[in-house]
């Protein structure tokens, strides 16, 4: 089983952006040396509690910063962008890392509409020309310019002799469906509250062979939060709860809360039922237990590659979290 690493760079409760950053340098360090396969940070706008709002800056600086993990984008929101750019951006990045980058690609607005809007001025907004920006980012990458491109002998440079991983993410079986027929990898974002199970069976089921994958390649990204008990890892865990409970209702907070501030909130019978729910599909527990439920997990999902998220407000209980499932599966 690989264990790779998906962050968000949440900028904690008493914390500035500076040391969430240094935060998320230091994790990707922690976790290379304890044999993680990939890291991967988030794509997201207008949000005062994310600093990911630049996934290809913060790539080339956790590169930049480790010698062998592999660092990607979870993801590129592509709509948002010209195919070409997003090329010249990760062949530069292959460029400066060989071997070691992953674009993965989104098409979700990664923040609220006011963003969207104002991310795609003057441009085409249209989510149906998603499929062939992914078709010409593979063109860019691989340097192959189609006789009827809409932009003959066009070629994104600097040349490389390898192009980055190229990934498709999604929550749905929408972009399961797409992978699937041009025959892309899929990342499954499990965490986002959905067990995956119709996603990623679409995606087994009508997987096409491609140039780039002969066979079907699938990881799951999924929340899990791993503490010397049960009881411990549970509390661990409200922090993440209280900030996707704000999510849920439509009043993000600015931060994500410690678990003190977590523990006081003053919740209503209706956010307990929601909090309750969101738990079914996270991986909490001691490492015995985590990595039981996690293996029955990928086993019954047909994976091989687990992103880890674990949201925690104590960095140093972060770090732990991600070694005690190191341990647990043994990488």
């Amino acid at each position: 089983m690989k264990l790779s690493v998906l962050e968000h760079s949440h900028v904690n409760e008493g914390r500035s952006v500076k040391m969430t950053l240094d935060e998320t340098v230091s994790l990707a360090q922690e976790t290379e040396r304890m044999g993680y396969h990939r890291f991967w940070v988030s794509e997201h706008h207008g949000s005062e509690a994310l600093a990911s709002s630049s996934p290809e800056i913060l790539i080339a600086h956790i590169a930049a910063h480790t010698s062998s993990i592999r660092v990607g984008s979870g993801g590129i929101m592509l709509p948002h962008y010209s195919a070409y750019k997003v090329a010249e951006n990760f062949k530069l990045l292959e460029a400066l890392h060989p071997g070691r980058i992953d674009v993965g690609l989104g098409r979700a607005p990664g923040g609220a509409q006011i963003a969207t809007l104002a991310l795609q001025e003057h441009k085409r907004m249209d989510n149906d020309f998603y499929p062939q920006q992914i078709v010409d980012l593979y063109h860019y990458l691989r340097d192959i310019n189609p006789a009827k491109h809409r932009f003959p002998g066009l070629r994104a440079f600097p040349q490389t002799d390898e192009m980055p991983e190229l990934w498709l993410l999604g929550s749905s079986e929408g972009t399961a469906s797409i992978a699937a027929q041009l025959g892309t990898p899929y990342a499954f974002a499990q965490f986002f509250g959905a067990t995956g199970d119709e996603a990623l069976q679409h995606y087994h089921a009508y997987f096409q062979p491609s140039s780039y994958c002969s066979e079907p390649k699938a990881l799951a990204a999924v929340m899990a939060i791993c503490a010397d008990t049960e009881e411990e890892a549970r509390e661990l865990a409200r922090s993440n709860e209280l900030f996707f409970l704000s999510l849920l209702t439509g009043r993000e907070l600015g931060f994500m809360p410690s678990v003190k501030t977590a523990s006081e909130y003053p919740y209503t019978a209706a956010e307990l039922q929601a909090i309750e729910q969101m738990r079914t599909r996270r991986f909490i527990g001691t490492p015995g237990q985590v990595k039981e439920a996690l293996k029955r997990y990928a086993d019954r999902m047909h994976l091989d590659e687990l992103m880890i998220v674990s949201h925690i407000h104590d960095f140093e209980k972060r770090v732990r979290s991600f070694r005690y499932i190191a341990e647990a599966f043994d990488i």
